[in-house]
This record gives structure tokens, sequence and C-alpha cells, in this order.
């Protein structure tokens, strides 16, 4: 009898057809007398058919599991979220909107002296709420006070028939940001270490307070063996006009850190019981003093606060209590506002320091003067982005990690910038450049952002403010940077084409230009990036039902509801006329697709 010959497996055989033809050559192969029949409608090929579905599935989950595993080749948001995790960049989620509102109040004139009653200028404080006409909700973040604060006016006055003066009317600034205040309240039961729990709310943008049933206060750290937190108290002092808050360093033994993913937001806490804070972790100096014994140094470790994290094992976590929550949500809309459009106060706090020195003022004065309270904003306010799609944010968390928390090169700058927290809004695009001009290490960073309909607008005084104070944290010592605005230039095609004889040249309009717009429009390109012609004939010439492209021409679109940029797009052509290259501080932007693509066939 003669012996077989093992036929080696095919491991490279993953997917049905190819697993099904294997099994088939391997029965006839060693079972010519078991298996004979092997069609569709036999037992053996129902097993066949089901053993290469199950290897089919089993490949496929084994691929993507293993693609997920890896940055470059994950898929899933979130776990693109995790890996840069891994690798120190933290999510920071949709930005919120943020900008100036303009606030006006009527006070009674003085019965004493010239001008407005002293006693009932009030302060507006942090926290109060306001909403646009459109009914995304906007909250003040620093208090208003109307009668210390500089750029407080009095911009009318009214009075009687004999002259007069009854009341005046002054108008302040403040900044908000756009969100809603939401409380939650989590229940915990008994001590888990590295406790984590959900946040209801989606789209948050930032954490407020966490307390407990027991008035304790857990504080937001960026990681969990952080132990000293700078916190901010309103300034009393004389200065208090040029400084409104003082920080001071706290010790933070509960504390808590914020971890997002694309729809969720985490708190989680640390590994510690309130068993560790039992005893004292920092001993009295008055208690060791007498052991110095003529020594210049204290050698006792108990008094070294680094003991602190030494013994509380990353922070003191809940058990048996409720969690109240506070915190901001924004829209899942956009929360950008035009000029004129946040005019609604909802809930406005407002507190009168007369009465702090013994003053008494009347209820009939104080609720006169917290109703007259009205806004407006005189600028957009901008800064609310759609999240960064997977494949941008892989290119976030590659130059984040590479930066390192510090800003050296020019990568590092953009980084830096991307990585800004949601809360003091974003921006849409943004370019470094070396100034030519200047003797010393001077950088321009010129940066755009989103109106409310989504399109590229100049970035916000207050926007730009937050983020040359973000970057502060992390530039090098001798360098300097100017935030500068990019300018917008608009631009539309203009293409003729030879169409098929059988294709209707209408649909194949609405086609070419449906295309065109997937690739030009909808903030495609990035600050002082080229625009390719190249790319917009191959568009069309692989369009179904095209013969031939014969002419593609940009055409540059100013004034109205376009950009006041005005260029000449010919002298920004190459010798061949194939690429359009803009000045380094310029984007392109077609603004208007269906309006700026115009298309000839025939």
């Amino acid at each position: 009898m003669p012996i077989k010959k093992n036929i080696p497996i095919k491991y490279t055989s993953r997917d049905y057809d190819s697993i099904r033809r294997d099994l088939i050559e391997h029965a006839k192969r060693y079972y010519p007398d078991t298996f004979k029949d092997f069609s569709e409608a036999s037992f053996g090929s129902l097993m066949i058919d089901t053993v290469s579905y199950v290897g089919d599935v089993l490949s496929f989950y084994l691929d993507y599991q293993t693609n997920e595993g890896f940055l470059d080749t994950a898929i899933e948001y979130n776990n693109v979220v995790r890996h840069g995790s891994q690798m120190g960049y933290k999510f920071q989620g949709r930005p919120a909107a943020t900008g100036v509102l303009s606030f006006f109040i009527t006070v009674p004139a003085s019965d004493t002296a010239v001008g407005p009653n002293l006693d009932l200028l009030p302060i507006l404080e942090r926290g109060s709420s306001f909403s646009s006409a459109t009914g995304n909700s906007y909250i003040l973040m620093e208090s208003v006070d109307f009668a210390n604060d500089p750029n407080v006016e009095i911009i009318a006055a009214s009075e009687d028939q004999s002259g007069n003066t009854l009341e005046y009317a002054l108008r302040a600034y403040g900044q908000v940001r756009a969100g809603q205040l939401v409380s939650d309240v989590v229940k915990v039961n008994e001590f888990r270490r590295f406790f984590k729990t959900p946040i209801a709310g989606r789209n948050v943008i930032e954490v407020l307070s966490v307390r407990d049933s027991q008035g304790n206060e857990y504080y937001e750290v960026d990681h969990l063996s952080q132990n000293t937190i700078y916190v901010s108290i309103v300034n009393k002092g004389s200065d208090r006009n040029t400084v409104k808050e003082i920080l001071k360093p706290a010790i933070v033994p509960r504390r808590f850190t914020v971890q997002k993913e694309q729809n969720i937001t985490f708190l989680q806490f640390g590994y510690g019981s309130e068993d560790n804070l039992k005893s004292n972790l920092v001993a009295d100096p008055s208690s060791i003093s007498i052991n110095l014994h003529g020594k210049d140094y204290i050698s006792n470790t108990t008094f070294d606060p680094n003991k602190l994290l030494q013994t509380d094992k990353f922070g003191v976590g809940p058990a048996n209590t409720n969690l109240t929550i506070k915190y901001l949500i924004t829209s899942t809309l956009n929360s950008n506002a035009p000029v004129k459009s946040v005019t609604k106060v909802v809930l406005p706090v407002m507190s009168f320091p007369a009465e702090l020195t013994g003053t008494t003022l009347s209820n009939s004065n104080k609720n006169a003067v917290v109703a007259s309270l009205e806004c407006i904003n005189e600028n957009q306010i901008i800064g609310s982005l759609s999240a960064p799609s997977a494949e941008e944010l892989k290119i976030r968390i590659g130059d984040n990690f590479a930066a390192q928390k510090r800003a050296v090169t020019k990568s590092d700058y953009a980084a830096m910038a991307y990585s800004m927290p949601a809360k003091f809004g974003g921006i849409k695009r943004l370019a470094v450049y070396q100034d030519q001009d200047s003797f010393k290490r001077n950088l321009n960073m010129y940066v755009i952002s989103e109106n409310s309909t989504g399109k590229l607008t100049t970035t916000s005084p207050t926007i730009k403010t937050n983020l040359r104070t973000w970057l502060l944290k992390h530039k090098m010592v001798n360098d300097t940077i100017d935030i500068l605005d990019a300018r917008i230039l608009n631009f539309g095609v203009e293409f003729n084409l030879i169409a098929d004889q059988s294709a209707n040249k209408t649909a194949l309009l609405d086609s070419c230009v449906r295309r065109l717009k997937e690739a030009l429009a909808d903030n495609k390109y990035e600050i002082g990036e080229p625009v390719y012609l190249s790319d917009v004939y191959k568009i069309l010439n692989l369009t179904p039902g095209v013969v031939d492209t014969t002419d593609v021409r940009l055409l540059a679109r100013i004034g109205g509801e376009y950009s006041d940029l005005d260029l000449i797009l010919e002298d920004l052509l190459d010798a061949d006329g194939r690429v359009l290259t803009p000045p380094d501080n310029v984007i392109m932007e077609m603004r208007f697709a269906f309006k700026d693509i115009v298309g000839i066939i025939r």
C-alpha cells in the first residue's frame, strides 16, 4: 500500500472561499472513501461551508483585533483615543466657544453727588448664564464689577422735564463660554481602589466641582500622583482692579482625573482610603525643633511635604457617600454665535458690595438694577469646532508624543496649540513660521477659527489670549512667539468638459459638482497649502460619463459673504499653470461649493 504524502496546511488561507477550497482538497485527498458527494445539497458540503464560515469570521476578528492594537492601523475612534492616552495625549473632546459679552444696567442717580448711586453698583457674579436666539447657553467665566472695573463706562443718562438726571446707563464687559451647567449625584457604596464612574452628560467641556455628602471636595489633577495644585481666590486687596485673582498652592489628598472618550467622560479616583488621613501626615515643626541639636537642617522625614505623596497611595477615593458633580456641557451642534445674537439674560447672579460695609439697600432698588440687566455680543463668539477625525487625531497624537510637553520645534508649537484644553476654545487651523525679519528667535503663529455656520473666520482676541497663556507653559525661555491672524482667500472653480453622447448632461453636471465639493470644500486646506489643478482634472476625468476635461480655472471670490482679500490668482500659479500656491499666511477656502463650482458640458 503506498504511503500517503503529507501535504502542509496552508495557513495563509483566511477568507471563506480559500478555506472552503482547501477543506475540499483535504477531504478528497485523505478521505476519498468516506466523502464522495460534494454537491451543494449534500451534508458534507454543509459541514465544509459551516467550518469555512467560522474560519472566515475568526480570521476577520483576528485581523480586526490586531489592527486595533496599533495606533497607525486602528479604526475605532475610542481605540485611537486610548492609544493616545498611553502616549501621553489627553483627549479634549469638542472645544467650547468663547467670547466677550457687553453688559448694560441702569442705576439711579446719586442724591448727594454727580453720577450714579455708587451703593447700587453691583457685581455680576461668575456663573451667570445667558443664551442666544438659537438656544445656545453661555456662562460668565469672570465676575464683572460695575463699581471698580476700569473698563466700566457711562454711556447714557435720562433726565426729567426739569433737566435733572434720574438714572445712568452703564456698560461693562465679561468673558463667557458656551455651556450649560449640569449637576448630577452619583451614589458610591463600599470603598474600591481606583474607583471610576461615568458622567451622565454628553459633550462635557469642564468638571467644575466634585463634593461628597460629608462636604469634602475633590480636586481635578493631571495625574493621580500629583498632590499639589494651585487654586485661585478672589483678590480683595488694593490692587484688585488689576489683579482679580490670586494663585495659592494647596495639598489635595482627595483628587481625581478626567478621562474622555468620543461620547462619554469618566472620573478616576485614587487608590487610598479615608484611613490614610486619620494620622497627621506632616509633623508639627514645633514638635521636632528641639531635636535639631545645632543642625541647620531638619532630618525628620515626617516634616517633608513629599511624605504626603508617599503615603496617600495616589489620592483618597470616596466610599459610602454620594458625590455631587457639577460640570459644563455644550451643544452637540455648533455653539458659535454671530454678532448681536446673544441677547437673552437667563439667570443673573448679582451682589452689592455696599451691603458688606453695612449700607442698607432697599429690595425694590436692587431688584430694579437686576431687572435692567441686558447683554449683547458686539463680536462673534467662536472657538467651537467639530471633534477631530480619527485620522487627524492620529497626527495630533504623534506630534504630541514627539513634543513631550515642551515646545522646541515648529511642530511642537502646533501640537501644544492643538492640545489646549477645550474650555479655553479651539482653533481650526494653524501654521508656524520663522520670522525672517527678526534678529532673534521670533516665531509667527498664524491661526484661523470657524464661525457659527462652520466657515472660516478670524480668531477672536479671547482665544488668542488663552492660547498665548497656554503656550507660555511650554515654550523655550528665549523663544518669542507672535500669534497672528491668517488671511482667507475664497476661490471658486470653473471647468469645461466633453461628455459622452449617451450621458445625461444634467445628472453628469450634478455628479461633477458633488465630487469636486467633497474634494475641495468643507475646510480641507491647511494654512499655506496649495491647490492642485491637476487633482481637479483627475476628479473630473474619472467621473463616469466624462470623455475629457478641456479647461479648469480658479476664480477669486471677493466681498459680500466672502473675504476681502484681493489677490490675483494668475500671479500665484506656477509656470505650468497646474499649482496655485498662496502666501504663507493665507488659507484657501471654497465657501459655498454649489455656488462656487461652475461647469460647462459640451
